[in-house]
C-alpha cells in the first residue's frame, strides 16, 4: 500500500483518501467527480475541514458505503447519521418531520427521546432510507 494509505478510518477523509488510492485516482480528479476544487479534496484529506451536508451523498457514493453507520450508539447519533446521509439539516429534517428544530436537536444531542407517536413518525421517515436495511 502507499504511505499514504491511512492506517485507521477514523474520520471521512480516511475514507476518501482509502478510497481515492485503491481506485488510482488522483484528488483532481475525485474532486471533479464530487463537483469540488481539488484543495477541498486535500482538505477534507487532511482532516482541515470537513464537506457540508451538501456533499455527504455524493461521497458515500463515491465511497460504496456508508462510513459512520456503525459507529451510532444512541439514538441521537442514529438520527444525526441518517440526516447526514441524506444531505439535510436539523431544519429540514424537523419541517419534513413537523415538529420544532428545537426538539430534533435536543434527540440528537440526547437531551430527551421523542415520545411514541413521534418516535413512530422519526422511525417510519427515517427507514425509508435505510443504512443497509437497518431501522432506528
Amino acid at each position: 500500500m502507499p504511505k499514504a494509505y491511512p492506517k485507521e478510518l477514523k474520520t471521512l477523509g480516511d475514507h476518501l483518501r482509502k478510497r481515492r488510492l485503491e481506485l488510482k485516482l488522483c484528488q483532481r480528479e475525485v474532486a471533479q467527480l464530487l463537483g469540488v476544487e481539488k484543495a477541498t479534496i486535500w482538505n477534507w484529506e487532511n482532516n482541515y475541514s470537513s464537506p457540508y451536508l451538501y456533499y455527504i451523498p455524493r461521497i458515500i457514493k463515491f465511497l460504496g458505503y456508508v462510513p459512520f453507520e456503525d459507529q451510532a450508539k444512541s439514538l441521537g447519533e442514529k438520527i444525526l447519521n441518517y440526516r447526514r446521509l441524506l444531505g439535510i439539516t436539523q431544519k429540514e429534517l424537523a419541517n419534513r418531520l413537523d415538529i420544532d428544530p428545537s426538539t430534533l436537536a435536543r434527540w440528537e444531542k440526547n437531551e430527551s427521546k421523542p415520545k411514541e407517536k413521534l418516535f413512530k413518525k422519526l422511525n417510519k421517515f427515517l427507514s425509508s432510507f435505510p443504512l443497509n436495511g437497518k431501522e432506528i
